[in-house]
């Protein structure tokens, strides 16, 4: 019996930046994964730009992305609609791979259906990003939230990496999801539209999904195993290509949750102060899976990444290579 079929899926749409990073991502992917098919699902005019500068070979499928699901919550609670391989690893095009992903395939393997995350979500996954979480601990607003729906237990959910085998659950899970965001007004949760974001989230409504289902949530920090970590400049060393990259990952839940913080100067303070503190500041030094660009504060370094992948690989399609042939000098690859 033949194997199931294995392959990554993305999705573009919006302005053109966004097609340069799913080239970009690929580009890296491409290092260390040259045997799976990757799709790319893009409005007309991500495609059109693709085949302009001649890069749309990086994708083995193409497809359209129809309007109605140029969104977060358009694509993500749809993706039985883009599942094209038998296994397909849905990623976010913000992503920098920087080591063989086979061992994750192989874990991934035993789940109809997972998401990246963790078991117990946080106080600000869905809630207030500031002090006005306090209110949501005191009034026990979350407790309520799951009382309504039926559940016992909020996961978080990182949905920048969402694995999908079975269609039929698949399809489940986006329906469920879908319903609880449309029953957002029951919850605590917080509009993203409300915090000045052009999007409405698809995280806690997925997180919902999954635990209404009973379904695993594949550990987000595994160590030396972790499947994504999210870039930090002050946590990460690598050359400009991110070809050699080394990340420190602190083993303290607590300490390790600092990363997010806006300020550098706090966050590296705090951090050098851990390192004083019994158990707090130990840490590993690792290459990750995937690094995985998802903070505002943090984008800049794979955005000029993204460009300078793009200007280059644009650059060698206009213009071949040329090769040294020994009897005659250089000449002309094309």
């Amino acid at each position: 019996m033949a194997t199931p079929r294995e392959g990554y899926v993305l999705h573009s749409y919006g302005p053109d930046r966004y097609v340069k990073h799913a080239v970009a991502s690929v580009h890296t992917l491409r290092r260390h994964d040259t045997e799976r098919p990757v799709a790319l699902f893009c409005p007309e005019h991500h495609r059109s730009l693709l085949e302009r500068r001649g890069l749309e070979d990086h994708f083995d499928v193409l497809g359209d992305l129809p309007p109605e699901h140029q969104s977060i919550t358009g694509f993500k609670h749809h993706l039985h609609r883009f599942k094209v391989f038998d296994r397909s690893l849905f990623v976010d095009a913000d992503m920098v791979w920087c080591r063989a992903p086979d061992p994750l395939w192989q874990q991934f393997a035993a789940f109809p259906f997972t998401a990246t995350g963790l078991q117990n979500a946080d106080h600000f996954f869905g809630g207030p990003k500031g002090i006005g979480v306090v209110m949501d601990v005191l009034l026990g607003r979350r407790p309520r939230t799951l009382r309504r729906l039926g559940l016992t237990q909020l996961p978080r959910v990182q949905a920048g990496m969402i694995y999908a085998q079975e269609e039929a659950r698949t399809r489940e899970v986006g329906q469920v999801a879908a319903d609880y965001l449309d029953r957002a007004d029951e919850t605590h949760f917080r509009s993203r539209l409300n915090e000045g974001r052009s999007e409405e989230t698809c995280e806690w409504s997925l997180a919902l999904a999954m635990s209404d289902l009973n379904l695993h949530v594949f550990p987000w920090l595994q160590g030396r195993n972790s499947p994504q970590l999210d870039y930090i400049d002050s946590l990460t060393d690598h050359d400009p290509d991110f070809r050699e990259v080394s990340y420190r990952l602190y083993t303290n839940s607590f300490v390790y949750s600092l990363r997010g913080l806006p300020n550098a100067r706090v966050r590296d303070a705090l951090l050098g102060a851990a390192e004083y503190l019994p158990r707090m500041g130990e840490y590993m030094e690792l290459t990750p899976y995937v690094l995985h660009f998802g903070w505002l504060h943090q984008k800049e370094p794979f955005r000029d990444f993204a460009e300078r992948t793009w200007s280059r690989l644009s650059t060698e399609r206009a213009k071949p290579r040329r090769v040294e042939s020994k009897e005659d000098g250089p000449v002309s690859s094309g």
